[in-house]
This record gives structure tokens, sequence and C-alpha cells, in this order.
């Protein structure tokens, strides 16, 4: 077992390693660049204030990376290209095409499935832009736009979330990890220090027991989603004994891994992604001089602001799409065949149709347990500030869940790398 710095001297005197873990660097640096730079017209002390007592606004200000802290360029972040995904994975549920595409044909069919993606993105990103600058100038953050401006500025906002989208894929490529995922990270990370100072600038003495019990949640969810994620379900498979001439081949044994929580962190990402989308359409469509729309904006804002129904919806959806998403990177019919065609079996189970039905109600079982859990660390920061007032510790609970689950999955992808250069 190398130890950690073993695995770091490894990792920097490999010439290929060295350089995706530097072009991932360079890629954090000039996405920290970007969102340093604002549109014009900002009213800062309004931003400031705005951005603590707006729920909504923290949680978007995570998928833009800290982008729209500063109301910078990339304020949109990763979200719209985030929302298109989900939608196109949606529809391979409707449009068997769009099935066949993404599951048969192979690297060629994920790379258009891919491009549809990106080309949904673009409208996305303008409605986002458009409700999004329509809540800040109504708010007195922003100063209202009106024609050429407010054209250019849409323009250059909805190509900054695109510019994040194509440097995340460049990530995904030439660096290490899940491109979109990392500049998510590196937004909350880059938060951290001013968070912890001004929670210390803050701190009284009567806020202690507070603090320290918002420390030991904190402890709990990080050991909770190492704990979870790390969690799997051995399945015992064993190879059949083939006669090839002279020579006997096969009859080992081995396992298939089931990890407890397969989806990792992508089905808070999408759950959050849902849940913004349509408090952008309302913030859009409030501005609209039809009373009918007025009155249906305000009744969604009302019910989406409603922190009972918001955590009801955020559970429900964190739990469907823990299914949706490992029904997607888990198909218990393929692993079944390929065992068949590899002389494999699990004992005391047919092969073939009772095999996959078997995985099935394995994973099923295992997917419910990390459903649950999974909607429960994602609600419980929303409980504490019901319980305590306090705003940022729901959106903190959030990004440190988030935090946690990209670090091991980083983490894992560089030690598989480790291992193949080792071997």
């Amino acid at each position: 077992m190398k130890t950690f710095f073993e695995k770091l001297r490894l990792l920097f005197s490999d010439e290929t390693l060295r350089k995706r873990v530097l072009f991932v660097f360079g890629a954090l640096i000039l996405f920290r660049l970007l969102a340093a730079v604002p549109v014009p017209g900002i009213s800062v002390g309004s931003l400031t204030s705005f951005l603590e007592t707006n729920q909504f606004l923290g949680l978007l200000n995570i998928f833009s990376g800290g982008g729209l802290a500063s109301l910078s360029i990339v304020m949109l972040g990763v979200g719209p290209y985030i929302t298109a995904t989900i939608i196109m994975q949606l529809l391979t549920m409707v449009f068997p095409r769009l099935k066949e595409m993404y599951h048969e044909e192979g690297e060629a069919g994920r790379k258009k499935f891919s491009q549809y993606s990106r080309m949904l993105s673009v409208p996305l990103a303008i409605l986002q832009g458009l409700g999004l600058l329509a809540l800040l100038a109504s708010s007195n953050v922003l100063l209202p736009l009106e024609g050429f401006h407010k054209v250019v500025t849409l323009i250059v906002i909805t190509a900054g979330s695109l510019l994040l989208m194509w440097i995340g894929e460049l990530v995904n490529e030439f660096g290490i990890g899940n491109g979109t995922s990392i500049i998510i990270f590196s937004g909350i990370v880059a938060g951290l220090p001013a968070a912890i100072g001004q929670s210390l600038f803050s701190f009284t003495t009567s806020q202690l027991p507070l603090y320290i019990a918002f420390i030991a949640v904190a402890i709990i969810i990080v050991a909770g989603v190492v704990l979870v994620t790390e969690a799997e379900r051995p399945i015992p498979v064993t190879y059949a004994k083939r006669v090839r001439g002279a020579r006997m081949y096969g009859g080992m044994s081995t396992y298939l891994p089931l990890r407890l929580n397969q989806a990792g962190v992508i089905p808070i990402i999408f759950a959050l992604s849902i849940l913004l989308f349509p408090q952008m359409i309302t913030n859009l469509l409030a501005n609209s001089t039809n009373s009918i729309v007025q009155a249906i904006s305000g009744f969604a804002t009302g019910i989406l602001e409603n922190q009972l129904v918001y955590g009801i919806l955020y559970f429900f959806l964190v739990f469907v799409f823990t299914y949706f998403y490992t029904a997607i990177t888990f198909d218990p019919h393929a692993t079944s065949e390929n065992l068949q065609k590899s002389g494999a079996f699990i004992p005391g189970t047919r092969p073939g149709a009772s095999t996959t039905e078997y995985l099935s109600q394995v994973v099923t079982r295992l997917t419910t347990f990390g459903a649950l859990f999974l909607g429960i660390i994602a609600v419980l920061p929303i409980i504490m500030q019901s319980l305590t007032g306090i705003a940022t510790l729901a959106i903190g609970g959030t990004g440190l869940l988030i935090v946690v689950s990209v670090v091991i999955d980083l983490m894992k992808q560089i030690n598989a790398q480790l291992s193949i250069r080792e071997y």
C-alpha cells in the first residue's frame, strides 16, 4: 500500500499524469478569472445582502461555481448544460431512437447524443438568463436593462455558460475527473475562506452550541457520504470449468461489486437543476403585463418558496433521480448476458432471465437504501435552517455533500490512473 506522498510523487513523475493534472489546474485558473469579470451595472451592497437572504440564488451560486456572487459573465454556470443533459436522458425513456443511440451505437452514438445536449443548452441558457436578469433587476441588484444593452448582456452570459460547458468537456478529455463536477467543486471551495471569515466575524458566545452542533452534523454528513459511497454488495460469481486439449481452464470464483450508491452526487445535482429551472421561469413571467400570467407566476413562486414544499420536492427528486441514474448506468440484462457469454454464473441462480431478475432485485434494494440516504442528507440542512433560522446552513450542507462526493470520485480516478501506469 503506497503512502500519500509516494502516490503524489508518482503522480507528478509520470509525464502523462502530470500533464493531465496541470491541465485541470489551468482550466480552473481560467474559470476563476472568468468568474471575476462582472457584467456592468451592479449594486455590490444590494447583491451581498440579497445573496445572503435568498436561498434560491445561493443554490444557483453553487452551480455557477461562485460566478453569481460577483454577477460575472459566467453567472449561469453549468446549470443550463446540466438541465439539458437531464432532459435528453429523460427523453431516452420516451423515444426508442434516442435510447438506441445512447446505449447501442457505442462511442459514435454517445458523441451524437452529447451534441444534442449541447445544442439544447443554448435555448435553456437564454431562458435562464432572462429569468435571472429579471429577478436581479426587480430586486435592485442590477440596474434595469433595456433594448440593446439587455440583448448584449444576455448574449454575454449565455456565451459564458457555453464556455464553461466547453471547459468542463476539455477537462473530461484531457484532464482527470468529471469536468462539470470539478467546476462546481472549485466554486464551493473558493467561497470557503470568505464563509469561514464571515462566520468568525459574526460569532458570539451565545451561538457556540449552534456552531458546535453544525460542525458535528457536518462531520456526520462527511462520514456518512464516504461510508455509503464506498459500501458495496459483493455478488459471488463462478466461472465454469472448460477443457481445451490437455488443459483445464476456468473454475475460479470472484465477485461482482454492486455499489450501495452507484449514482454518486449526480442525483443531488439533477434535483437542484430541476428545482432551479421553474424558479427561473416564474421570475421571468412575474414581469408580464397579463394579470393571469402574473397570478400563475405568483402562485408558483409562493409554492416554491415554502420550505416544507421545497424540502418534500427536493427529497422526492433526489430519490427518483437516484433510481433513474442507476437504471442508466447499470443494466442487469446486459450484465447477465456478459456473464453468460464469458461462461460465468451466480451460484444458485440459473444463467439468463433468472440472473437478470436476481440482479434487478439486488440493485433495487441497494438503490432504495442509497436513495433514502441521499434524500435525507440533502434535506437535513434545510431542516437545520428551519430550526436555527440561519439560511447559510442549507447552502453549506448541499455544498458539503457535493464537495465530499467529488473528492472521493476524483481520488478514485487518480488511483485508477496510477494503477494503470504501475502495472
